[in-house]
């Protein structure tokens, strides 16, 4: 809780790309203090980096983009759900190739894959973004906002015109058993028209009932089910969490979204980077007392 964290040792994942189809792996590589999380495509000359700050975040349909000048890389949110959930300050995420693998559509393999070699805590203080004061952005009908809070907790509401999904909220503490538990097993879903259209742009070739909830006008198509009676929400806080990451350190506050997506959560984030007045960045111990004075206005 007080020092800054880092993997215990390099820890691979495997699988296909969602929109080509083929074969990729990820790895996961402690950094060191003070560094933060990185992309980096070790198949390019110089093996170019791109760090995971909202700055850098270029696409926000379907899932979010980062790019440098070398190199972009989507549906990142997925993997670096499972960082902010365990608090993760510093890592590399060493691509070998232009895509992330998509495995079963939710965080579970990465969240799996991180646990099984562990964490080390660093010679570091962790530094976190804490709100003082609400900070609300709105586009039409999607809201979201954060709100003063001792802790990490998101209220995620939805609400689809589809019978298989309709108005779904959750509201969790956030934290590596909740995660692991709540969140992390929840898959993307999507509507077979859509996959149709992509497809036929020659994107999400590797897309199917196997790495992701399908739905036609009346109902899921996966013969399996649901690993949750509202796994859509939990997916879209899943997804959340992944772009809270951008922030550039964890957040203490309360997370609060109405039909938001990867746009408002980009939007948000930078609106919370550009609040000074409405957040802190606090050293848990050493400024925890400060912090407690300027929430109570004393």
């Amino acid at each position: 809780m007080f020092l800054q964290k880092t993997l215990r040792q390099r820890v691979s994942v495997s699988g296909h790309g969602l929109h080509s189809g083929a074969p990729c792996k990820l790895t996961f590589v402690p950094a060191p203090p003070r560094s933060g999380v990185h992309f980096v495509r070790a198949d390019l000359p110089g093996r170019p980096s791109v760090k995971v700050l909202a700055e850098n975040v270029t696409a926000t349909g379907y899932a979010t983009t980062l790019s440098c000048p070398e190199f972009s890389i989507a549906t990142v949110e997925h993997c670096l759900s499972a960082l902010s959930a365990l608090r993760i300050d510093n890592l590399i995420v060493e691509l070998d190739g232009p895509e992330i693998p998509i495995v079963d559509g939710s965080s579970k393999s990465f969240l799996d894959a991180i646990l099984s070699v562990g964490l080390i805590e660093q010679d570091q203080p962790r530094q976190y973004c804490s709100i003082v004061e609400p900070i609300y952005f709105s586009e039409g009908e999607k809201q979201a906002y954060v709100l003063p809070y001792q802790g990490l907790r998101v209220s995620v509401t939805i609400d689809f015109p589809h019978p298989a999904i309709g108005r779904q909220k959750l509201d969790l503490d956030i934290n590596e058993v909740s995660f692991a538990r709540e969140v992390a097993p929840a898959r993307t879903f999507g509507f077979v028209k859509d996959l149709e259209s992509l497809q036929k742009q020659g994107l999400a070739r590797g897309g199917g009932l196997h790495n992701a909830i399908g739905l036609d006008d009346h109902g899921i198509l996966n013969p399996e089910g649901l690993r949750f009676p509202d796994e859509f929400v939990r997916h879209k806080a899943l997804d959340a969490l992944g772009d809270l990451v951008t922030l550039g350190m964890p957040l203490m506050g309360h997370l609060v979204l109405y039909k938001a997506g990867h746009d408002i959560m980009n939007k948000l984030v930078r609106k919370i980077q550009s609040s000074p007045s409405c957040t802190r960045v606090v050293e848990w111990g050493t400024d925890l007392a400060e912090l407690q004075r300027v929430r109570a206005g004393v």
